[in-house]
C-alpha cells in the first residue's frame, strides 16, 4: 500500500530554510527524497513512537510526522536537521 505524503503547513517552509543554511545542500536533498520514499511506503514501519506522533531520523535530517492509515496520508509536521 502506498501513502500519500503531505506537509502541514507549520512546516511547509522548514525544508528550504534547512537546504540553504545546510554546508552540504545535497545531502540534505538526498536525505528528504529518503524521508519521502520511506513514508510513502512503509510509514508504520519506519521512524519511532513520538507521543502521538512518530518520529524518523535519515543522516542529519529529522521529522516528526503522523500516519493516517485510514486515508492512507503521512502528514509531516515538523522538520529538523543537527549539523
Amino acid at each position: 500500500m502506498r501513502f500519500t505524503v503531505i506537509t502541514g503547513p507549520s512546516a511547509d517552509d522548514e525544508p528550504a530554510l534547512i537546504w540553504m543554511s545546510a554546508s552540504d545542500p545535497q545531502a540534505v536533498a538526498d536525505a528528504s527524497d529518503a524521508v519521502d520514499q520511506l513514508l510513502k511506503r512503509q510509514p508504520l514501519q519506519v521512524g519511532s513512537v513520538f507521543g502521538n506522533d512518530r518520529l524518523l531520523h535519515v543522516s542529519r535530517l529529522e521529522v516528526v510526522y503522523s500516519v493516517s492509515p485510514d486515508d492512507c496520508m503521512v502528514r509531516i509536521l515538523r522538520y529538523g536537521y543537527r549539523p
